[in-house]
C-alpha cells in the first residue's frame, strides 16, 4: 500500500509505525503489553463485580472506584486491541474517522479518570474531616449526580479535539510515529498553522489534570490538618491507613501523566520511543494497577476476591 493516499489533503487513512526504533522488537514488547492488557481487564470486571455483588461496598469510595473502573476498561480497549494488532500482524492501518474516535476516548476517558479521582479525594475529606454528615452529604443522588457531571465534563471538553483534526489539512505523510492515534502525533503530520490546536489541547490537558491534582492537594492538606489534631498517634495512624490506596491511585495516575505534559512541551530533545512509552505507560498501566492496589489494601475486596477464587 502506498505511504501516502490523499483526498484533497484529507487522508482517507492513516499508517500508524508502531515504537519508532524498535520495530524489529516490537513482537517482544508486545508480551508484556498483552500480560498488562489482560490484568487489566481481569482485575477491573472482578472489581466491578465484587462491588456490585456486595451491598456493604455500597459507599461512595467504592462507588467512585467502580466508575474508576468502567473508563479504566474502556480506556484499555480502545487502545490495546489496535497496539497488540500493529505489533503481531503489522496492522498499520487506520481508517481516519477511526482515528478521530480513539483520539476523542483518550483524551475524554482521561479526563474523566481525573475526575473520579477528585471525587474520590472528596469522599475521603468528607469521611475524614466531617464524618458524622459523611452520609448527609454524599447521598447516592450526590453521588450518581457527580458521576455524570464528570462524565459530560469529560465529553464537552473534548469534543472539539476530533472536529480541529478533520478539518485540518495533512499535505506531509499519512505515517503515525506512535502505536495508537494521539492529537499531538497527527498535529505534527499537518502543513496547516497548528499553534491555536496545540495550546487549546495543552492548556485543556494541564487545566483539568492541574486544577484537579490542585484540589485534591488541597482536600489532603485538611485531612492531614485533622488528623494530627487527633489525640493519640494509633487513631492517626488508622485514619491515614483509609486513605493509603486512593494516594497509590493519584501517584500511579498523575506520575506519568504530568511526565508526558512536560515531555511534550519541553522535552524536545527526548528520544521519540521515550515519549512513546511513557504515553503507553499513562494509558496501560494505572487501569492494569488500580484494583491491584484496591484488592491488596482494602481488607473487605481482598476477602471478597479470595472467595471468588477459591470457591
Amino acid at each position: 500500500m502506498s505511504a501516502l493516499n490523499f483526498t484533497n489533503l484529507h487522508p482517507k487513512t492513516f499508517l500508524l509505525l508502531g515504537i519508532p526504533g524498535l520495530e524489529t522488537i516490537q513482537i517482544w514488547i508486545s508480551i508484556p503489553f498483552c500480560l498488562v492488557y489482560m490484568l487489566a481487564i481481569l482485575g477491573n470486571c472482578t472489581l466491578l463485580v465484587i462491588i456490585k455483588n456486595d451491598p456493604s461496598l455500597h459507599e461512595p469510595m467504592y462507588l467512585f472506584l467502580s466508575m474508576l473502573s468502567v473508563a479504566d476498561l474502556m480506556i484499555t480497549t480502545t487502545t490495546l486491541p489496535k497496539i497488540l494488532s500493529l505489533f503481531w500482524f503489522n496492522d498499520k492501518e487506520i481508517y481516519l474517522e477511526a482515528c478521530l474516535t480513539q483520539i476523542f476516548l483518550i483524551h475524554s476517558l482521561t479526563t474523566m479518570e481525573s475526575g473520579f479521582c477528585l471525587a474520590m479525594a472528596f469522599d475521603r475529606y468528607v469521611a475524614i474531616c466531617n464524618p458524622l454528615r459523611h452520609s448527609a452529604i454524599l447521598t447516592n443522588v450526590v453521588i450518581r449526580n457527580l458521576g455524570l457531571a464528570i462524565v459530560i465534563w469529560g465529553v464537552i471538553l473534548l469534543s472539539p479535539h476530533p472536529f480541529m483534526l478533520w478539518w485540518l489539512p495533512y499535505c506531509k505523510t499519512n505515517i503515525i510515529h506512535h502505536t495508537y492515534c494521539e492529537f499531538m502525533a497527527l498535529i505534527k503530520l499537518s502543513c496547516a498553522q497548528t499553534k491555536i490546536h496545540r495550546t487549546y489541547s495543552l492548556s485543556v490537558a494541564f487545566f483539568m489534570a492541574g486544577l484537579d491534582f490542585i484540589l485534591i492537594i488541597c482536600s489532603y492538606v485538611l485531612i492531614l490538618h485533622t488528623v494530627f489534631c487527633l489525640p493519640s498517634k494509633e487513631a492517626r495512624l488508622k485514619t491515614l491507613g483509609t486513605c493509603g490506596s486512593h494516594v497509590w491511585v493519584i501517584l500511579t495516575f498523575y506520575t506519568p501523566a504530568f511526565f508526558s505534559f512536560l515531555t511534550h512541551r519541553f522535552g524536545h530533545h527526548i528520544a521519540p520511543h521515550i515519549h512513546i512509552f511513557v504515553a503507553n505507560i499513562y494509558l496501560l498501566i494505572p487501569p492494569m494497577v488500580n484494583p491491584i492496589i484496591y484488592g491488596v489494601k482494602t481488607k473487605r475486596i481482598w476477602e471478597r476476591f479470595l472467595k471468588i477464587f477459591m470457591d
